[in-house]
């Protein structure tokens, strides 16, 4: 009935979707299963792609290959680029989806590739020869045979959904928990845990009185999230804020000795960053109000994302409290939140590739690594598709640097370091965010996968070039194009900058603080003129580059002496316990994670750099 397949990919969310298309572009024949055909690349929690480092996570999807970003441009009703009052390591692109839309397209394309098959199925269990995986057991007993597996089951995995004091199996509102797979693993000697997440109530956009409420548009001027020719956003839908009240907190307090997350029924952890409202109201009791966006879930319907009151509070006292919302007076709901618990494996049990150590062509990817997040999901996806193929062709896998991408930096993170709680990625957690910038995801990591056999990435790499040399060009002209103090003192002093005496060439100028490239088009004509034929997004990195050319090269001095230590390597079979030099918590950690590099051994929690330094002396260097 089923041929024998290169990959198989359990699960059709976020990571699952990537994994699939990454695998098959690569020329892999792959089954994409799932429990239902019809919640493809469903959007499970909020309406939304980006935010600050998602952001960056989805334009690096889209660099090397993956198509996140480019669903999210065709179905997108608002966009916003975040953190602009800061620097542009801090620029963040965010989008508000149209969900139904997001998920059609999704599937439309998964269809549109021969190499993706389908089979709609609970899988139940990994077939395991030799060490490896070969295959999967469905819950009607059939085995698929296939040279590699990726996990993405998402929250289904023994998932218990908790509202007050109801909890009932399920992996999602309405859809079935997922069964067997962890009780096989933990079988085989693999670790798991439990973790929670959680989302809000939705609502009848009918039933709010938006007068009430702060509105939020899109930009004007709205960007894209793919560095492919994606249509442009000609219209935006509003979203708009509101706030809780100190009623809205006492009403909740009622409920709070039925509330699932108080009385010890949810053990699992969960999300540090995105806590229930219970939670805020509980941990921050000194503030009167939390802010509540209320996000469309797309054009033409009139459910409303109530993005900030997460809960698990008993339905009644949901609903009582929403109504105490300013503007949600009259509100009707559509369904409450709700929390769930899942099994988990800490991600230590991985390679930087996302193969697990215990079973060869075995991956995972997204929430069962302990991450949250759509985008931190999607990244997995791509890479565990991408390595699963590179895996089963004996190839050297795709190991994206700290320096390289937030993409490397989650990996490294998840691999090294492990996590306790729902992972959710940071600007702050990249150490070299002036590399990692949104602007230049394609130029760093589009020519990573050139030569890895992905057909459609070839075009992508020709418009890197382009973009490249464009950016030079532009960068010459302000390095050779001097102009006099009568052409700009005026322009200077309007923007309470000292006036020149003499020709100054116009780099210098720019350097300036408040000086932009846009700002001297406006002023002075010639200028404008030379630069007509430059589109926003080249002229925006070629600012980047002039003005922060210092801090870049700073940075990328410190990436060169990382990854001397990153040319060191470790091979799997070396004996940490005979080295007595070493701590006795860096002997068990190196051997439980195997790193494959000094540089990986450096950021294992507990190895010190005395413990490094012992590492290179026994190694020769």
């Amino acid at each position: 009935m089923f041929p024998t397949y290169d990959v198989i990919v359990v699960g059709a969310g976020h990571a699952g979707c990537e994994a699939a298309v990454a695998a098959a572009n690569m020329g892999s024949r792959v089954l994409l299963a799932t429990m239902n055909m019809q919640t493809i690349a469903q959007m499970s929690c909020n309406p939304a792609m980006g935010g600050v480092a998602k952001g960056q996570i989805v334009r690096e999807v889209d660099a090397l290959g993956g198509y996140s970003g480019i669903v999210t441009d065709h179905t997108m009703i608002q966009f916003r680029m975040l953190n602009l009052s800061k620097g542009p390591a801090m620029w963040s692109p965010r989008a508000q989806s149209d969900r139904m839309l997001f998920a059609q397209k999704w599937r439309m394309m998964l269809e549109a590739n021969q190499n993706i098959d389908f089979w709609q199925e609970m899988v139940n269990g990994l077939l395991i020869e030799d060490g490896r995986a070969v295959g999967v057991r469905t819950g009607m007993g059939l085995e698929i045979r296939s040279k590699s597996v990726v996990l993405t089951n998402g929250t289904f995995l023994n998932g218990v959904i908790h509202i007050g004091e109801k909890q009932f199996g399920g992996g999602r509102a309405g859809e079935k928990a997922a069964t067997g797979i962890t009780e096989q693993l933990v079988s085989l000697g693999f670790e798991s845990g439990r973790m929670k997440t959680g989302t809000p109530p939705r609502v009848d956009g009918r039933s709010l009185d938006w007068s009430r409420m702060e509105t939020q548009p899109g930009d004007d001027n709205p960007a894209r999230f793919s560095f492919t020719e994606t249509p442009a956003l000609t219209q935006q839908r509003p979203c708009h804020i509101t706030y809780t009240t100190p009623k809205v907190h006492d009403l909740l307090r009622t409920g709070f000795d039925r509330s699932p997350m108080f009385n010890g029924r949810i053990r699992g952890i969960g999300p540090r960053y995105c806590p229930s409202i219970e939670d805020k109201i509980d941990r921050f009791a000194d503030k009167e109000r939390h802010q509540l966006f209320v996000e469309p879930e797309g054009w033409d319907t009139c459910e409303i994302y109530v993005n900030g009151f997460s809960s698990s509070l008993p339905e009644d006292v949901q609903y009582k409290a929403l109504q105490l919302v300013p503007g949600f007076e009259n509100v009707k709901m559509f369904r409450p939140g709700y929390a769930i618990e899942y099994d988990y494996f800490p991600p230590t049990q991985l390679t930087t590739s996302l193969e697990t150590k215990l079973i060869k062509n075995l991956f995972f990817a997204g929430q069962i690594n302990g991450t949250t997040g759509y985008e931190e999901a999607a990244s997995q996806g791509l890479m565990a598709g991408l390595n699963a193929h590179l895996a089963i062709h004996e190839m050297e896998p795709l190991v994206l640097k700290r320096s390289e991408a937030y993409i490397g930096v989650l990996i490294d993170d998840l691999v090294n370091k492990g996590t306790e709680e729902p992972y959710r990625m940071f600007t702050s957690r990249a150490e070299y965010r002036i590399l990692l910038r949104q602007d230049n995801a394609d130029i760093r990591l589009t020519p990573l996968v050139k030569n890895l056999g992905m057909g459609h990435v070839e075009e992508r790499y020709n418009r890197v070039l382009e973009k490249e040399e464009l950016t030079r060009e532009i960068v010459r002209f302000f390095e050779n194009y001097s102009i006099a103090p009568e052409e700009l003192n005026r322009f200077l002093m309007e923007n309470d900058s000292a006036p020149i005496k003499q020709k100054m060439k116009l780099h210098s100028i720019l350097l300036r603080p408040h000086i932009s490239i846009e700002a001297l088009r406006k002023a002075l004509p010639t200028v404008n003129y030379e630069l007509t034929k430059y589109d926003s997004e080249i002229l925006q990195l070629a600012e980047i580059n002039m003005k922060y050319a210092g801090y870049i090269h700073k940075e990328q001095e410190m990436v060169d002496k990382m990854n001397r230590l990153e040319s060191v390597r470790l091979h799997d079979t070396f004996d940490y316990h005979a080295l007595p030099s070493l701590s006795t918590e860096a002997r068990e950690k190196l051997t439980r994670i195997k790193p494959r590099t000094i540089g990986q051994a450096s950021r294992i929690s507990g190895v010190s750099p005395s413990d490094v330094s012992v590492l290179l002396v026994h190694v020769g260097r």
